[in-house]
């Protein structure tokens, strides 16, 4: 078989086109790469939508912390606290426990039949915990730029007679982000990372359409050598991570267009003499 007719034929096998059989014997380096980059479209998956929904609710729970009213910080404390001060890999654990204890043949809403065996999918349980996590973490990190945003722009959108929703859009939101956007790119970068727990953890890969990390292991495992498929798995990671750097690297430029010198391009400049 070639490579060509391998892409074909496993490019897309892990959400569902292509081959449904694994492959028996071979096991080359085009099979390798080929598989295990389809695997990556799920680590892509769990990091985008987890970025996405948990980058809203995140800005909510800052903005509950940072509110004066205790039934609406608290809270939002807690919700940090719990996240923050329990390893993610028994988050997994604990949340597929608990969805599986849901009824199998659904919760009758106001009379209709809501679904939950599909909570127990990867694809879902595991993206709520991973939605939750990142939101506690980003939280942490948007309460504590929106305390540093500089009460000179508070007091000119004042001036200007800004107030409520539009000062908040238009002053402090965007301050906000730009004091905390190099570190929640840390985070973005962890999450990323971190989406290789949900082939550890309790929830199930559905029909052996699994991760990079799934393939890896499966390679692994035929040829008795982890030093080919892991390093691969390591390689497709490290070039997600460098494009993940590079589109927040363009966020924050653009957060930063206002200010002297944002403009210029970032230069490595090795010290070669002291």
């Amino acid at each position: 078989m070639s490579c060509l007719q391998t892409i074909q034929d496993y490019g897309l096998r892990a959400i569902g086109y292509g081959e449904r059989i694994l492959p028996r014997e071979g096991y080359d380096l085009c099979q390798q790469f080929t598989l295990i980059g389809s695997g990556l479209i799920w680590n892509l998956y769990f990091a985008v939508l987890a970025l996405s929904i948990g980058f809203f609710i995140a800005t909510a729970v800052a903005l509950a912390k940072a509110s004066g009213n205790p039934w609406l910080r608290q809270p939002a404390d807690w919700f940090i606290f719990l996240f923050r001060g329990s390893p993610l890999f028994i988050q997994f654990f604990i949340a597929y426990e608990a969805l599986v204890l849901l009824p199998r043949a659904g919760i009758d809403i106001l009379g209709i039949t809501v679904q939950t065996s599909w909570l127990t999918r990867a694809w879902a349980g595991a993206l709520i915990v991973l939605i939750l996590n990142t939101a506690a973490y980003s939280a942490n990190i948007f309460h504590g730029a929106l305390m540093a945003v500089p009460r000179g722009d508070v007091e000119a959108a004042d001036a200007y007679g800004m107030t409520g929703w539009t000062r908040f859009r238009r002053v402090i939101w965007p301050s906000m982000l730009r004091l905390a956007w190099p570190s929640y790119t840390n985070e973005a970068i962890f999450l990323f990372h971190a989406t290789t727990l949900v082939f550890f953890s309790g929830f199930p890969a559905f029909q052996q359409q699994g991760d990079a990390l799934y393939y890896a292991r499966f390679f692994a495992d035929r040829t008795f050598n982890p030093f080919v498929a892991y390093p691969i798995a390591a390689a497709y990671f490290i070039a997600a991570t460098l494009a993940l750097i590079w589109a927040f690297g363009r966020v924050n430029r653009r957060l930063n267009r206002h200010l002297p010198g944002a403009a210029k391009r970032i230069r490595y400049r090795p010290l070669l003499l002291r």
